[in-house]
């Protein structure tokens, strides 16, 4: 049974305030209506704690390219040109920068709990809900299975952060075959995987307070539980590994006999192999 119910506090130093996060939906709402793919801040937020676990640190020249959807040398000039000014793009990693800190620190806190308000909690929506609450007459029309489950938003950001670094989340040849590694590292991503289908229901939990209209499943609190402590997992895994050692490709030794590579003509012997 999960005992992630309710968001912690915001203990540290610079997290960022409803305010802070409220900049941040206004720019991305501002991105969206020059580029439409723009993704929600909850996905960013479920790509962000992706990056927090990913094996290699990956620069924001890199990692912002991808979230925007752009790629190569001359679209990271078009990702930077989507923000309306360099205003506006310095105020947004300002406040991305200040939110992965806030995530780093609260992975890397030794927490029993994630009730704990030292523990991490990303910020996930609860569209369904907010629907909800709508007048029957508004929502009529809504198709409510189409609309994101609790925290599923998320999950698609995390996922999709570890779907475009494979590399960055693949085990080598050699730690592979430490099938206990194997076996967590499955584990802990299948977990955030569960949580990107939609919540099995019923609908039982009013996500929105106690006199909302119930909009989870006790099982999708579960999974979103789960979720949660794989992400402390998953940080944990990779800085046990460390950095990826490149893989050093040895050419084979000429024969004694065999001709110097050098070109000299002469045995490999009785010229750079006579030592």
């Amino acid at each position: 049974m999960t005992d992630a119910l309710s968001p912690p506090g915001a203990p540290f130093p610079g997290a960022l305030a409803p305010e802070d996060f409220e900049t941040l939906d206004d720019i991305l709402d501002d991105l969206r209506s020059r580029e439409e793919e723009t993704p929600q801040w909850e996905f960013c937020e479920g790509f962000m704690a992706a990056l927090a676990c990913t094996r290699r640190e990956i620069p924001s020249e890199e990692f912002m390219a991808v979230l925007l959807d752009f790629e190569g040398a001359e679209d990271l000039a078009a990702a930077r040109q989507l923000f309306a000014s360099e205003e506006q793009r310095a105020q947004f990693m300002d406040l991305w920068t200040r939110r992965y800190q806030d995530i780093c620190r609260a992975l890397d806190e030794d927490v029993k709990s994630l009730q704990d308000e030292r523990a991490f909690y990303p910020q996930v929506g609860d569209m369904r809900g907010m629907l909800a609450q709508l007048p029957e007459e508004e929502r009529k029309d809504i198709d409510m299975a189409s609309v994101p489950s609790f925290a599923q938003v998320w999950a698609l950001g995390f996922m999709y952060a570890v779907e475009s670094w494979p590399d960055e989340w693949a085990l080598s040849r050699q730690e592979a075959k430490d099938k206990q590694a194997v076996d967590a590292l499955d584990t802990a991503l299948g977990a955030i995987i569960e949580l990107t289908e939609d919540d099995p229901g019923p609908m039982e939990m009013p996500m929105l307070g106690e006199d909302a209209a119930p909009s989870a499943s006790e099982t999708r609190l579960e999974q979103f539980g789960e979720a949660l402590w794989a992400v402390y997992d998953l940080r944990g895994f990779w800085r046990s590994f460390g950095a990826k050692v490149a893989t050093v490709h040895k050419e084979a030794a000429p024969g004694r006999n065999d001709l110097c590579p050098c070109g000299s003509g002469k045995k490999y012997k009785k010229c750079h192999g006579a030592g």
